[in-house]
């Protein structure tokens, strides 16, 4: 039982599967990333510890505040505003951040995080903090362009799925539907297939009142 589920036999346990968790957490809490963290703490507790846990936090924060503005610079500020000052996790996604307001090149940036991390190795490629750090610094250099934001977390290696499906999400919370171009969501045609024991497909816009119900739950 949790949180002994988290370290027992478990090698994973500040991998990023926790902070892929985090999203929804941050959908419902709108302009309120301390609930949303709270909320991603707990989840992110029966699976992980330190690091794997703050990921998840860092994550539902920036959704959060996402809601409220479109300001990347912002949005990675009030999500590492919901995790320990102490932890690593801070520190090399503010070294990304500061990197980003140096003016250093984008490549710049992406080989510090791949001198850092060795995406080669599985403690390096599935790691929280070499793909946090990959999610801000898309975030920052893509300069809310959608496409090149998530294109760019994709390209850059490590758990390349995940990190460009978290930019995607921030940036489409932080911008609407109207600014994701129509050949990134036609081809999905509102359908969702998911690996969950019987919810199996389900229509994204049927997904989207659902989450609207558990907002207003939420501020009530």
């Amino acid at each position: 039982m949790p949180p002994e589920s988290a370290v027992y036999k478990n090698p994973y346990r500040e991998w990023i599967g926790a902070q892929i968790r985090g999203d929804y957490f941050g959908y419902i809490n709108p302009g309120n990333p301390e609930l949303a963290a709270e909320m991603a703490w707990r989840d992110a507790s029966i699976s992980h510890v330190k690091n794997g846990i703050y990921g998840e936090m860092f994550v539902a924060a920036m959704l959060a505040v996402a809601a409220t503005t479109n300001d990347t610079e912002k949005i990675i500020a009030g999500g590492l505003a919901q995790i320990p000052h102490t932890s690593r996790l801070y520190k090399d996604v503010t070294a990304v951040v500061d990197t980003f307001k140096a003016g250093i090149p984008q490549q710049k940036c992406f080989d510090m995080i791949h001198e850092q991390y060795d995406e080669y190795t599985a403690h390096g490629w599935c790691h929280t903090i070499s793909n946090a750090m990959i999610v801000a610094a898309a975030l920052l250099y893509g300069k809310g362009d959608y496409g090149k934001s998530v294109c760019m977390a994709v390209e850059t290696g490590f758990d390349t799925d995940c990190n460009g499906a978290t930019v995607g999400s921030v940036l489409g919370m932080a911008n609407g539907i109207q600014s994701i171009p129509a050949y990134w969501k036609n081809p999905i045609n509102d359908t969702l297939h998911t690996s969950i024991f019987g919810v199996d497909t389900v229509k994204i816009s049927d997904r989207v009142k659902l989450t609207m119900q558990h907002i207003a739950k939420q501020q009530k």
